[in-house]
């Protein structure tokens, strides 16, 4: 499930509260609670800590962790039961003078399912479950390779996920006595290709049937990796996904993140091409077809309540509460809203008309 921009900067606007807040001592407590688990347990569970917490040898500290665990099972039984994605809650004493006490609670309801069960206390709040919630979903095709060897895998978000292994039949350089020098290289030739087009098979299981790849990263030490793509057996349909060449030393696991070292410029220029190419098509529109095409606030708004739009484009620097409206009405109709910046050329120019653009689904006659 992809989130949308308002959820995404909900989540990002929690951890940034919550990631201010530090304890003095392992004092500030985090609970995730999964999707489907019974509530009772874990308030049961809690109360349990508290028996502990009494333990604990500094007063202060004791106090703090006994009393943000009250805070916390005081909030769980407002819940009837599990909210359906699970739930996290954090609770401490975040009073910033020392011997003074302002223990608070939050709780999140999560916009996708939690399958974590956590209960922790710790100088901060686990918030990293959460931060990996508005992280970037879209995956690209990793493949580090070298005549020995090759390994494949994905980039989901900021996760590195390997996906396969192989090892080439390439012999080394030093050939067995009694065969021509001509003769050797022919084999090595010949098995550098049988272990491309494996590697090429590889690629078309893994990267060609999944519509969400945006694109492939390449990478090898020197010229390897320009032979694969001349001599590789890759089709045309895998070729048009390979959006960067790198050099890299490793071709193993360490090799994958190498590689996504070297892209990172790759990475941040392919999103910013997707913004530009959405305003581009907008701007042709408007100079070709006019009638496929509107802007300014209460006109797309307009065609967008009559289900009319196929995309918003609405500049990043509109108010977020009038970006959420939009965001309300498109999700009625099944229209996308996209956010733009104002960093390319193209972002400026959605910018200086207003900051608001739409494709329309068909051709306004009226």
């Amino acid at each position: 499930m992809s989130l949308k921009s308002r959820q995404i900067k909900q989540i990002k606007k929690f951890v940034e509260e919550l990631e201010q807040y530090r304890g003095r001592h392992t004092e500030l407590v985090s609970v995730y609670v999964p999707s489907g688990y019974d509530l009772n347990k874990v308030i049961n569970q809690l109360s349990q800590e508290q028996g502990t917490a009494t333990n604990i040898k500094s007063t202060s500290t004791r106090k703090n962790v006994i009393d943000a665990l009250e805070k916390m099972i005081q909030h769980l039984k407002l819940y009837t039961r599990t909210p359906e994605n699970g739930m996290a809650a954090f609770s401490g004493n975040v009073s910033d003078r020392e011997g003074q006490s302002d223990v608070r609670v939050w709780s999140f309801d999560p916009p996708v399912p939690i399958n974590l069960r956590i209960y922790r206390c710790d100088k901060e709040f686990v918030l990293d479950p959460i931060r990996e919630m508005a992280e970037s979903k879209e995956i690209y095709g990793l493949v580090v390779l070298d005549r020995r060897e090759a390994t494949i895998g994905i980039l989901k978000g900021k996760s590195i996920i390997p996906l396969a292994n192989t090892k080439s039949n390439v012999p080394g350089k030093t050939r067995a006595g009694g065969q021509s020098a001509h003769r050797f290289e022919r084999l090595r030739e010949g098995a550098a290709l049988d272990f491309y087009k494996k590697v090429a098979e590889y690629m078309k299981s893994e990267f060609l049937g999944n519509s969400d790849i945006k694109g492939i990263l390449l990478g090898g030490p020197g010229p390897t990796k320009h032979q694969f793509l001349e001599t590789g057996d890759l089709t045309n349909d895998v070729k048009k996904k390979i959006i960067a060449v790198k050099d890299i030393t490793y071709t193993d696991q360490f090799g994958l993140n190498e590689l996504l070292e070297k892209c990172e410029d790759v990475l941040a220029d392919d999103e910013i091409a997707e913004e530009k190419k959405l305003v581009s098509d907008f701007l042709h529109r408007l100079a070709t077809k006019p009638n496929s095409v509107t802007y300014g606030k209460d006109q797309v708004m307009e065609k967008l309540k009559i289900g009319a739009v196929d995309r918003v484009l609405i500049s990043e620097d509109i108010d977020d509460v009038i970006i959420d409206n939009f965001e309300d009405e498109a999700e009625k109709v099944g229209t996308t809203v996209f956010q733009i910046s104002k960093d390319t050329r193209e972002g400026a120019q959605l910018y200086d008309i207003g900051g608001y653009a739409a494709i329309l689904r068909y051709e306004d006659s009226s």
